[in-house]
């Protein structure tokens, strides 16, 4: 093997070869009747991993995400919101209220695999019947994802759940933030991405026992109770101890030193998780003396609270006068962990992300140019990919339901007509180049 090893895996996770490469889920087909971010996440996942994604939305408006706007910011008509949760998928546009689009949802599920909603427990079902109950009539081998706050049964089934909710209700809010001050809201819905990976992945394990048995099944995740389980020793701590999990800012609690440092040019992170990363730590800091400190000679001992809290002393001093860069190099040189904390600008800019397709770029027929975070498992065979970024509302009315149901053009203009289809609200919005065509996962 005269080839390098870095060289070998660089070519087996070329990005430039992913298109070329199969898809993990290809003829997977999900039915997205979920809004916001939790379900729609979750056929995102999905759809990244190769599954033919359809979204379904109300007529008109659309989901509530494409005018929850950050700060204000709408581009070309719609949310920067709306675009993470709803990459590659096929745009529809049906009421729901209607029997006729009820109608339209069952001959889709027919042909489907996967449905994904995220309803309040039970709404699909009582309002237009069309939950799993009724849909595993028309296609037993369904697998019906249901994501809501707090799940399908038990004493809070009726209530809303948002992510801020689901922080709080979790546990998550309480050991955020720093002692003495109140609890501390991340700024991310990591509730809903979360949330939306754990209920992704029980659809494989669902599609895996479909393949060995031919039985579909009922799949639900609550919201709050998926976030419990990013919360690692909290609950175990508590039960050993009766004690809650304190909160400790920008440091952790069972390594130091590991923290959040101020530089002259922004902020540093910095571990030294073990003995011999300590030592470089030490040697870059020109501290040598701090090895023969007793306070600092075990990992046990540095993590004592007051012990932490001169180490950090004496760290902030050190990289006060440095640049981030400066200490980036230095964590290089002697061996112990240093990063820069990045912003969104960062990462556009990094040559880095760019080349593994963590920052991924495509040219969309109707948005033009689009940077996003890219998907972030790394599958050398498989490779999850974005085909397109979100489209308008009922964007693919015609091309979803002439090839997959077989509507002629008289059907679906009639459809429209009374209202059971349609399409954005706003019909100045970008509109597809005359010959466009989906192209990649086009209808199967």
């Amino acid at each position: 093997m005269s080839e390098s090893y870095f060289d070998w895996t660089a070519k087996l996770f070329d990005l430039s070869k992913v298109f070329s490469k199969p898809e993990a889920l290809r003829g997977i087909r999900v039915l997205d009747l979920s809004l916001i971010i939790f379900g729609p996440a979750t056929a995102d996942y999905l759809g990244e991993l190769g599954a033919e994604v359809i979204r379904v939305e109300m007529p008109g408006a659309g989901d509530v995400m494409r005018i929850v706007a950050p700060q204000g910011y709408y581009w070309k008509n719609v949310s920067p919101a709306f675009f993470a949760q709803n990459h590659s998928k096929y745009h529809v546009a049906i009421d729901l209220h209607k029997p006729e689009g009820q109608d339209l949802v069952r001959r889709l599920t027919a042909k489907s695999d996967i449905v994904v909603e995220n309803y309040r427990g039970g709404t699909l079902e009582r309002k237009w019947g069309i939950g799993y109950r009724q849909l595993r009539e028309i296609n037993p081998c369904l697998i019906y994802v249901a994501n809501t706050g707090f799940g399908q049964w038990g004493r809070f089934i009726n209530r809303a759940s948002y992510d801020g909710l689901a922080q709080a209700v979790s546990g998550f809010t309480a050991v955020s933030g720093f002692p003495g001050r109140p609890p501390l809201k991340i700024g991310v819905y990591i509730g809903d991405y979360f949330g939306a990976c754990l209920s992704a992945l029980g659809v494989l394990a669902a599609l895996h026992h479909r393949d060995r048995t031919g039985q579909g099944q009922f799949l639900e995740v609550g919201q709050c109770e998926a976030l419990l389980r990013a919360m690692d020793w909290t609950w175990v701590y508590a039960g050993l101890t009766g004690k809650n999990r304190p909160q400790t800012g920008n440091h952790d609690p069972s390594i130091s030193p590991s923290g959040l440092y101020a530089c002259r040019d922004g902020y540093v992170a910095i571990v030294a998780g073990d003995d011999e990363q300590f030592k470089g730590l030490c040697g870059a800091m020109g501290r040598e003396d701090l090895l023969a400190d007793p306070r600092f000679a075990t990992k046990a001992e540095r993590v004592r609270e007051s012990h932490a809290a001169s180490l950090d002393q004496s760290i902030g001093s050190w990289v006060r006068e440095l640049t981030r860069a400066e200490v980036e190099a230095a964590a290089r040189k002697y061996r112990f962990a240093a990063a820069a904390v990045a912003t969104a600008k960062n990462h556009y800019d990094d040559p880095h992300l760019r080349a593994r397709g963590s920052v991924w770029e495509m040219e969309d027929p109707v948005y033009g140019t689009m940077v996003e975070n890219g998907p972030a498992p790394k599958l050398s065979e498989t490779p999850m990919r974005y085909k397109w970024a979100a489209k308008p509302v009922g964007f693919h009315n015609e091309y979803v339901l002439s090839r997959l149901l077989g509507l002629t053009q008289d059907q679906i203009a009639e459809l429209e007509r009374q209202r059971v289809i349609g399409k954005w609200a706003d019909r100045r919005g970008p509109k597809p180049p005359d010959d466009w065509t989906p192209g990649q996962g086009e209808i199967r």
